[in-house]
């Protein structure tokens, strides 16, 4: 790897650092601001919903337009998006309760601000499409893990950031500085994107397709034996730890924690994911292969979610320390072990593309997730369902035992089996 490949991966991490500390700032505080702001369960559960419905949407949009003009333009395309509608956040946050902003209430600003925060972090494939130009096979789990990283030291210092603008007392009314704060941070990557970050795409690397959205795509790639068992395993357990992602605020809540000890708890989480991505998942998937970190990281999963639903029962805040952990970790495992599997599986020419059907795929189950896992949480009367709090975490865990045993088929598909038969 070139001296410039080599920068252009350390811009790469921290433009996806800076952003992502904005996102860490916003998306523990979410579920709490939608019930301040009166959303019912099915309400609450589409503003969770709707940031990953913009992903879902346009981060293969955005993967394929980036085979044709570049990662750089679309990167500086989505952190100006983020530095915009994060700050559309804070405004909104405070009109109050009965504020209006032409016309339209707190609410209906908050669900516009997602999903404009959404379209622009629909980039992030973009940014795995820029470590796939910049990787060998050989490397490219340990580049994906990056990404991975990065989301991971943003969760840790973002949530720390956010707990200095958030009252310390449970029931404190919300306040508009984190969204704020984002916006500064996403303006920060942005230039640092504009004046800095080198293009990665080769000149005479020709784009697969035409158009900017494939609507075949999807039938295409499903059909593709391994890639579409990676791109459905993908989808079952991003569903279900997006069950647990979405509730965890309100889990916090009944345990009586207030919006700064929320943060603290995310910033736990961050911790463990910057550790376990940065540092165990890096040295370990070349050793082990994608295929063996896959399996492990599911079965972490399941244990890990099952225990979050024994520590809610108990109302154990010690309990719930000791096995946040075990989830994560999997989730770490597993998350960059299937994006690896996916690049590996994918032509040069279709990476940004492939990789953002990816990202489509995880985000259609951060769309349902979410929704599946607050009506659970909260009931709903229309569905005729009882309000059970750790309901969420026990389906969770059962998802991700059959996750398990759609990753079993993938044996013999990373990047040890590419690599070994060229050194015998």
């Amino acid at each position: 790897m070139s001296k410039q490949h080599k920068a252009g991966l350390l811009i790469v991490f921290i433009t996806v650092f800076i952003d992502l500390l904005g996102f860490g700032i916003v998306l523990p505080l979410l579920p709490r601001y939608g019930e301040h702001f009166e959303a019912n369960g099915w309400t609450l559960g589409l503003l969770m919903a709707a940031f990953s419905a913009m992903q879902f949407i346009f981060a293969p949009i955005w993967g394929r337009v980036s085979d044709k003009v570049g990662r750089r333009p679309i990167l500086i395309l989505g952190l100006t998006g983020s530095t915009v509608f994060y700050a559309l956040f804070g405004l909104a946050t405070s009109l109050g309760n009965t504020g209006q902003l032409l016309g339209l209430g707190t609410l209906t600003w908050l669900f516009i601000s997602r999903i404009g925060a959404g379209i622009a972090g629909a980039t992030i494939p973009t940014a795995q499409a820029y470590i796939a130009d910049v990787t060998g096979k050989k490397d490219r789990a340990k580049g994906m893990a990056l990404i991975g990283a990065a989301f991971g030291i943003g969760f840790t210092f973002g949530p720390l950031l956010g707990a200095a603008f958030v009252s310390s007392e449970v029931g404190g009314p919300p306040s508009a500085a984190p969204g704020y704060v984002a916006s500064v941070l996403s303006g920060i990557a942005l230039l640092m994107a504009i004046f800095v970050l080198p293009e990665s795409l080769k000149a005479d690397s020709a784009a697969s397709g035409h158009g900017w959205f494939n609507f075949k795509a999807f039938g295409n790639a499903l059909t593709r034996p391994t890639i579409g068992l990676v791109l459905l395993t993908m989808f079952l357990t991003t569903f279900a730890f997006a069950q647990f992602e979405s509730t965890l605020s309100l889990l916090t809540g009944k345990m009586g924690l207030a919006d700064q000890s929320n943060f603290y708890v995310f910033a736990y989480i961050g911790l463990i994911l910057t550790i376990s991505q940065g540092f165990l998942v890096r040295r370990l998937v070349p050793k082990i292969g994608e295929y063996r970190m896959s399996l492990i990281g599911a079965a972490l999963m399941m244990a890990g979610l099952w225990l979050i639903g024994l520590a809610g029962q108990n109302e154990s805040r010690a309990l719930l320390y000791c096995v946040l952990p075990i989830a994560v970790v999997g989730f770490s495992a597993l998350n960059p072990s299937l994006q690896s599997l996916l690049s590996l599986g994918t032509p040069d020419n279709e990476q940004g593309g492939m990789l953002g059907l990816g990202q489509s795929m995880s985000a259609l189950a951060r769309i349902l997730g979410p929704i599946a896992g607050i009506v659970l949480f909260k009931g709903s009367v229309a569905l005729g369902i009882e309000a059970d709090s750790m309901r969420p975490y026990f389906w969770a865990a059962a998802l991700m035992l059959v996750g398990m045993g759609m990753i079993l088929p993938l044996k013999n598909k990373d990047s040890r089996a590419i690599e070994e038969p060229q050194d015998a």
